[in-house]
């Protein structure tokens, strides 16, 4: 939730200062700053997953990584008032992880 507001209030100052309007590019900088620090949250929570010691190395926290990257996208949905881009993107998240979920109990 943290992720998705912070992108949101990320989109909103430039929108509401007005930087969108005197710089066009400006929008767009910030959601590839948005992108690029989220990435990084997401490879945290990738090596954090995997630094167990084990014999043979395992990924984990893929599923987790992504969904704080896509909860990024949906903050940034929200921040520039595309809702109904973001009620869909947040439905096929939650299918996307529940359909994911039962396919993992079943192997």
């Amino acid at each position: 939730m943290l992720v998705s507001l912070g992108s949101a209030m990320f989109i909103l100052i430039i929108i509401q200062t007005g930087g969108s309007q005197s710089s066009p590019d400006a929008l767009s900088r910030v959601i590839q700053g948005i992108a690029a620090g989220v990435g990084f949250l997401g490879a945290g929570e990738i090596v954090r997953q995997s630094s167990q010691k084990s014999q043979q190395p395992e990924i984990h926290g893929l599923t987790s990584a992504a969904a704080i990257w896509v909860s990024a996208a949906l903050g940034i949905a929200a921040g520039c008032g595309l809702w109904q881009l973001g009620l869909i993107g947040a439905l096929l998240t939650f299918l996307v992880l529940k359909v994911f979920k039962r396919l993992e109990k079943h192997s």
